[in-house]
């Protein structure tokens, strides 16, 4: 197959790429960090990249436009006269030359700020695995039948009444050199007690696990002590998978349309967790032994999707109707069977899907936050590109899925992008002036204080405020429609005659542009939470629910709304914004629960089957009340707490309640 030489700047990336291949695709092979939000389907436009045309004598190279393949419609509907000549969609340009392209700032992803610490945690110690002393005479000739195993499993039942413990292959094939270094004591670590996965020379004191999750977007591991419940060290990373698919649905459609998809994709999660298992347990190496074979025991949770490419089961069920999974239930399997880099004996313990699209991520939510223990009714929402909803009490609970697409994330929103520094992540509007102050990440404080403020785009939590501080300045009113006739220099029309408000002006950025927040993103954003708020307004119809007591943000990006802006776009139903709140990673919390707590596991379990769930897609209702929710904040239902947030704050806007 013929190859081409292929330049990056200003990376300085260069190699030689397979004929046919895209420029995105080139540069996930060189190591160029290309924003994709969408995943190479061409309909996010964020990896614009420029064509150097004409011959580079010290690269000894002649690029050109013609050595890609022609310009498509799909791209043309993104490129702009303003991006300038020789511009191209990375995802839609095939490779026929050699070429010299230029990533504009822009188009560079940054590595994206993930939010996920992990909590103290209220829970009683009783973990899966077990670490037991022992200590055995040395064998003489008298004992010659009696073997090493069987000489432990004795002493184990005799001292700690474990009966009926198998051993553990890796374990066993370790047993004889471990009890003779250790002069006959030693350290076995018993899982459920049912079998032996560790042996270790001496008394060892030290039990570490690793709670795992793993979203669409990011994953997070929490290695934790297992004999305190204390989290020992927290990292995490952008999913790996995402240069195959932003959303759910395209990675599922990745697997499918491609013969090594699934294979690709499981790969690059397991590589990407091992990555992590590496660098939480880079100070537990010893005596030249890999950190992670110190851990005994994980638990991991993730959305369906994950869940089965994940475990390297076909997705392609899930993704289309009537989206059943592979199994719903827990599964414990050897870590080493997938090819995650823990002690070769350890478990992996997957936590239970809810339903098709009710991931083991809600069920970690649902253990965590545990509403069939309270009396007050209670909409939990984690927030992300897919949304996953639980309402109710200890009477009943009803769980859904929305798909929210990927705006929240900064993906179909002109200059969205992930919360990388440079994002403007808050955003306040004054309502008499219609000035704009804004907060970048990376920085400690709000841009009109800053000599350099370098924004580069605006991350969910800024456009989520954004659009809520629009509203309530009158500059789009509750349609979402741009106001005409204000008199501010921040609303303009833009190249396609549409209305835009802007944000940062060119001067205030890295990118060498105005930020603005167009009609466009306004809707991208009224679709998303639309989504949400049918959500929770059918499953309340359903349960016989007319109002809220609370309402609990889940997830990172849940963390970092403000629950004013959110309950200003209508998010969810009204509330009190005082019983409005955060509880970060619960997902992850979840998870670190049932690595702590072995009933845990089995609540899991017996929840996850009790939870009822509620396909919103097919109710004969969703298409009115999505159209409703569209509106800012709802076009019918009363929000009296709103109303009265926004007279307090002398803010004349007319809403129902």
């Amino acid at each position: 197959m013929k190859r081409h030489r292929v330049i990056f700047q200003p990376a300085g990336r260069r190699g030689e790429i397979q004929e046919g291949k895209t420029l995105l695709e080139a540069a996930q092979v060189l190591g160029v960090d290309i924003e994709g939000l969408c995943g190479g389907k061409k309909v996010c436009g964020k990896c614009k990249v420029r064509v150097e045309v004409g011959f580079f004598e010290k690269d000894n190279i002649e690029s050109g436009m013609h050595h890609l393949s022609p310009i498509t419609g799909e791209e043309l509907k993104h490129i702009k006269p303003e991006d300038g000549p020789n511009i191209r969609l990375a995802c839609a340009a095939e490779i026929h030359g050699d070429l010299k392209i230029f990533v504009p700032e822009r188009s560079r992803a940054g590595k994206q700020v993930v939010r996920k610490a992990a909590k103290e945690l209220s829970i009683t110690l009783d973990p899966a695995v077990k670490k037991y002393n022992i200590e055995l005479k040395p064998p003489s000739l008298e004992e010659m039948t009696t073997g090493d195993m069987e000489r432990v499993l004795d002493f184990l039942e005799e001292k700690y009444g474990l009966k009926g413990l198998s051993f553990d292959y890796y374990a066993l094939k370790e047993l004889q050199d471990v009890l003779r270094k250790g002069q006959w004591r030693a350290t076995v670590s018993v899982w459920m007690d049912r079998e032996v996965i560790k042996v270790e020379p001496g008394f060892v004191e030290n039990s570490y696990g690793i709670a795992v999750d793993i979203g669409t977007t990011t994953v997070v591991g929490y290695l934790c002590d297992l004999n305190t419940g204390k989290v020992i060290n927290t990292e995490s990373m952008m999913n790996p998978q995402v240069p195959y698919g932003e959303d759910v649905m395209s990675r599922i459609t990745y697997a499918m349309t491609n013969p090594e998809g699934l294979q690709k994709m499981q790969s690059a999660i397991i590589e990407g967790l091992n990555e992590i298992i590496r660098n939480v347990t880079a100070d537990l190496r010893t005596d030249g032994k890999d950190g992670g074979t110190a851990i005994v025991d994980m638990t991991v949770v993730f959305n369906t999707a994950m869940h089965h490419i994940f475990l390297g089961l076909n997705p392609e069920y899930i993704g289309r109707s009537p989206f059943i999974p592979a199994l719903q239930h827990s599964i414990d399997l050897k870590a080493r069977d997938i090819g995650i880099n823990i002690s070769p004996g350890a478990y992996l313990h997957v936590l239970p899907l809810e339903a098709g699209f009710v991931g083991a991520d809600n069920v970690g939510v649902l253990i965590a936050e545990e509403p069939y223990n309270q009396d007050e009714i209670v909409l939990i929402i984690d927030i992300g590109t897919n949304g996953e909803l639980l309402l109710g009490n200890r009477q009943r609970i009803c769980s859904t899925s929305c798909a929210t697409g990927p705006a929240f994330e900064g993906a179909q929103i002109k200059f969205g992008m992930r919360a990388a520094p440079g994002a403007i992540e808050k955003v306040r509007i004054d309502p008499e002036t219609k000035e704009c102050y804004y907060k970048v990440i990376g920085k400690a404080d709000w841009h009109t204080y800053l000599q350099e403020v370098n924004a580069k785009g605006i991350c969910g939590s800024g456009i989520i405020d954004a659009v809520a501080e629009m509203f309530k300045a009158g500059i789009i009113d509750k349609t979402g429609k741009f106001v005409k006739g204000l008199d501010t220099p921040r609303i303009r029309l833009d190249s396609d005659g549409k209305p835009e408000y802007v944000l940062a002006w060119a001067e205030e950025t890295s990118i060498g542009t105005d930020i603005t927040i167009t009609q466009a993103d306004v809707r991208a954003l009224q679709l998303a939470k639309a989504a949400l708020y049918a959500g929770a307004k059918l499953m309340m119809k359903k349960m016989g629910i007319q109002k809220l007591d609370r309402v609990i943000l889940a997830g990172a990006f849940g963390s970092y709304i403000d629950r004013e802006s959110a309950l200003t776009l209508g998010m969810f139903p009204d509330c009190d914004i005082k019983r409005v709140y955060a509880v970060g990673n619960a997902a992850g919390d979840g998870a670190r629960m049932a690595l702590l707590n072995r009933e845990k596991r089995r609540e899991a379990s017996e929840r996850a089957r009790w939870v009822e769930f509620m396909e919103i897609a097919v109710e004969p209702d969703f298409e009115r009340e999505f159209m409703q929710a569209m509106h800012i904040p709802h076009m019918k239902d009363s929000f009296p707490h709103l109303k009265s947030l926004f007279e307090k704050k002398n803010l004349h806007i007319s809403i129902r309640g």
